[in-house]
């Protein structure tokens, strides 16, 4: 049976997501935004059919991929909320907004799930955090969600409660990786290495050591250790490291994280 799914937003990560639906048969791919530029360049790319309206598109759709930036949301719902009924199956990606006020907003039309992604989906790498949480959710609906995720990622089910934890830890985890590979960059450069082949040595450095640790059987602990060799000159570097309370910091950074999304979650 060919199911509709219809896109509230066509930014970067509800193009991504769109892009990895391209292709399947069993797929009618809808979309809506403000930026009928971008929506129609998006259309003439892949297929999809532009709604005039968010209502429109919660009309046809079987189910329903809320897209927008959370401040967007709550006139979003309260506009669709009409037409929902249990046969459709909401999918919001809009950070911070709980199943609960998510049903609220919708006058509990229709079973909704909660998706966090994180960014990397954007290049079919990405982390997704799904909460199935609903009672409401069919086993088709919630077979469905974690399908039209799996081509940019790893999916992942978990309860709502573990969501702010998510978030601190891969939600935000890309912008800390981008930190220590710039901040490596610089080092490159401060030591006299010319800039460009500076950022292209980094950015295969994490590469190959992400690599590294997904393949091998070692623990990464264990993989540290091998590059650790008695008074060389990493231990010198890891030392500093320890001493600075560099790994406390990062512990204490993610939990920053973690607080502002429990914090965001009460608005």
């Amino acid at each position: 049976m060919i199911k509709k799914v219809g896109f509230i937003g066509t930014g970067n990560m509800g193009t991504a997501i769109i892009r990895g639906m391209v292709g399947d048969e069993n797929i009618n791919l809808l979309g809506f935004d403000l930026n009928k530029t971008a929506l129609n360049a998006l259309a003439e790319e892949t297929g999809l059919t532009t709604c005039e309206t968010v209502r429109d598109l919660a009309k046809k759709s079987d189910y329903i991929v809320l897209a927008v930036k959370p401040q967007h949301a709550p006139a979003v719902l309260e506009e669709i909320a009409p037409v929902l009924n249990e046969s459709k199956c909401l999918i919001s990606i809009a950070a911070g907004l709980t199943v609960r006020k998510i049903k609220d907003l919708c006058e509990n039309g229709c079973p909704v799930v909660r998706v966090m992604p994180n960014t990397p989906a954007l290049v079919n790498a990405g982390v997704f955090a799904v909460c199935l949480d609903d009672a409401h959710l069919s086993e088709e609906q919630s077979s469905f969600t974690r399908e039209i995720f799996t081509p940019l990622g790893d999916v992942y089910v978990l309860a709502e409660s573990q969501f702010d934890s998510f978030t601190g830890v891969i939600g935000s985890g890309p912008a800390y990786v981008f930190y220590f590979i710039e901040a490596m960059i610089e080092s490159a450069v401060e030591l006299g290495l010319p800039r460009t082949q500076a950022t292209a040595m980094v950015e295969k450095l994490f590469e190959g050591s992400t690599k590294l640790a997904q393949e091998s059987n070692f623990h990464v602990s264990e993989l540290r250790e091998m590059v650790t060799s008695p008074g060389g000159t990493t231990v010198q570097a890891l030392i500093h490291l320890d001493r600075t309370a560099t790994r406390s910091n990062i512990i204490d950074a993610v939990r920053k994280s973690y607080e502002r999304s429990i914090e965001l979650g009460k608005n």
